[in-house]
């Protein structure tokens, strides 16, 4: 990326129009512990240096996840709040008929709570919600639907996950955020590479020219055509004159 300082600096004005527009006062955002989360952070961070709000949201997670989560808002100076989900989360699954386990519809629970905890407090603060997802995980769809892509603002979404490393170092984010393997710790020993079949690496490359070997673009291909859905507005009927 050319001049990542610029670019940085374009975002934090970005962040700033974004919620002048909107009439808002600051940023919330979730705080994983990954890098995703801690580049949005430390965007907000300079943003808004007194309004921005990151919420740790555990609900079955690794504690190493709360701890870099910490680590990332000590390094910026930024104000947490903890949330945990864990309950919350066992008591829907009581709720709810749990006929048939299915392992991703039990998972993508965990986001979506996580998004209606963030809201929360964006309505309570009259502060935006701002979203983690980069444009490597939205061109695949790797991301879950009214979960971590329900947000008001999607601050990274044009940067490719080898872009948000540049910007990790740019924003000073701590060392092994930024070189630990990406999980969105949906369950025990999960990786974003390992789930998608490929690395960050080919499906960047594939992003920024279009080639790759075959069996893998094809397959990108075919998850960038099938996620499709999540990327839209829900279809809306309408009566032809």
């Amino acid at each position: 990326m050319e001049n990542v300082e610029k670019t940085c600096d374009e975002l934090v004005n970005w962040l700033r129009e974004r919620v002048e527009e909107a009439n808002a006062k600051g940023l919330v955002f979730g705080l994983s512990g990954g890098i995703d989360s801690a580049v949005v952070a430390g965007l907000a961070k300079k943003a808004f240096p007194e309004n921005s709000l990151g919420i740790i949201m555990p609900c079955h997670s690794n504690p190493i996840d709360e701890e870099h989560g910490l680590l990332v808002a000590e390094s910026l100076d930024l104000k947490t709040t903890k949330v945990d989900l864990t309950n919350t989360y066992d008591v829907f699954m009581e709720t709810v008929s749990n006929e048939g386990e299915n392992r991703l519809a039990q998972a993508n629970v965990k986001p979506r709570l996580r998004m209606t905890t963030l809201y929360y407090f964006a309505q309570k603060y009259n502060y935006l919600v701002a979203g983690p997802s980069n444009k490597s995980e939205f061109t695949v769809g790797y991301f879950t639907k009214h979960g971590d892509s329900g947000v008001d603002i999607f601050p990274i979404a044009s940067f490719v996950k080898s872009e948000v490393r540049e910007l990790a170092y740019c924003l000073n984010i701590p060392e092994k955020i930024i070189t630990k393997p990406p999980t969105a710790g949906l369950w025990e020993n999960q990786t974003d590479e390992k789930e998608m079949g490929f690395s960050y690496d080919v499906l960047d490359n594939y992003i920024k020219t279009g080639s790759g070997e075959k069996e893998l673009v094809e397959k990108i291909e075919k998850m960038n055509k099938r996620s499709g859905h999540k990327r839209k507005f829900p279809p809306i009927f309408t009566i032809e004159k």
